[in-house]
């Protein structure tokens, strides 16, 4: 399975055209993983591009929830979201649920990931971060 993913992400980086998967980028890694991670899990919810399916799956485009607290958005990975949210005045109902079980360091590249695509701009989540929120689960 990892060298499935491995292989996903390879090819994934080779036909992308990001600046921030050239050579050079601090974090191109993680986001490289991450990019794989969300091919995987998060693709067929929230779109290739981001920008989910309107009144089903949220947007990870600029929102604060992808953008703001990071305990926030790895409890939502770890737990779940199964309440109604609303971004920009638009409602989202379709359940997200858990990928709980998603490695640390998994949920920490997907997320750096997000955080980082998208046209968002937003610090890594670490993999220590993600196992001090899943400690308190």
């Amino acid at each position: 399975m990892k060298k499935l993913i491995f292989i996903l992400g390879f090819l994934l980086y080779v036909g992308s055209t990001n600046a921030q998967f050239k050579k050079g980028s601090p974090s191109s890694p993680s986001l490289l993983k991450g990019k794989a991670v969300y091919t995987q899990y998060c693709l067929p919810c929230h779109q290739a591009d981001g920008g989910g399916v309107m009144n089903m799956n949220p947007p990870l485009i600029e929102t604060t929830y992808v953008l703001g607290d990071k305990t926030q958005l790895i409890n939502i990975l770890l737990k779940g979201l199964n309440k109604p949210i609303v971004i920009d005045g638009d409602k989202y109902t379709n359940p997200m649920p858990a990928v709980s079980h998603l490695s640390d360091q998994q949920i920490s590249d997907v997320l750096t990931y997000v955080r980082n695509s998208f046209g968002n701009k937003a610090s890594a989540v670490s993999a220590a971060e993600v196992k001090a929120v899943r400690a308190k689960k």
